[in-house]
């Protein structure tokens, strides 16, 4: 289909020109890219147990990286070095998350973060800097922003709440 639509494409361009051909051209390559994204959108959904089978890497990749202390010494894992951990491509890292949860790797990453201060805030007497601070957080007002900006809460206000 796709070497179909090309053949049209450059016998088209082959052709006399007429006040047509631009537009015939445009559109073909519309309809070609379209079909190219309908096929790669296509594998997300004919490779569930494959794509499972790597959010569950994912998962477990996030839960080692958060568990060993390397937010407070690196920081937040980049999307490439997780997708060169998990051995695919950013991009494609980035698709898998947005067919299967509908987020960014991006926002997968801070939701994941946001539950585990969620989970300090509510069963530790950390303060909320040392929280931040073995977060990944270098200055506590990044953390309370983006803290506030996906809760509607600042962190002290989620403590309380459990009190």
């Amino acid at each position: 289909m796709l070497t179909a639509i090309a053949n049209q494409i450059e016998q088209e361009y082959h052709a006399t020109i007429d006040r047509f051909t631009q537009s015939v051209i445009i559109a073909q390559l519309e309809l070609l890219l379209t079909y190219s994204e309908r096929f790669y959108q296509r594998q997300f959904i004919t490779r569930k147990i494959a794509s499972h089978e790597l959010l569950t890497r994912l998962e477990d990749f996030l839960s080692g990286y958060f568990s060993s202390g390397m937010l407070a010494k690196q920081g937040l894992p980049s999307v490439t070095h997780i997708a060169e951990m998990l051995n695919i491509s950013p991009g494609y890292l980035s698709s898998l998350l947005k067919s299967l949860t509908g987020q960014s790797t991006q926002q997968h990453l801070h939701s994941k973060l946001i539950d585990l201060a969620k989970e300090k805030l509510s069963t530790t007497n950390l303060s909320v800097s040392e929280i931040a601070y073995e977060l990944g957080f270098e200055h506590l007002q990044s953390f309370s922003k983006l803290f506030k900006t996906k809760t509607n809460f600042s962190p002290l206000e989620f403590r309380h709440s459990f009190n």
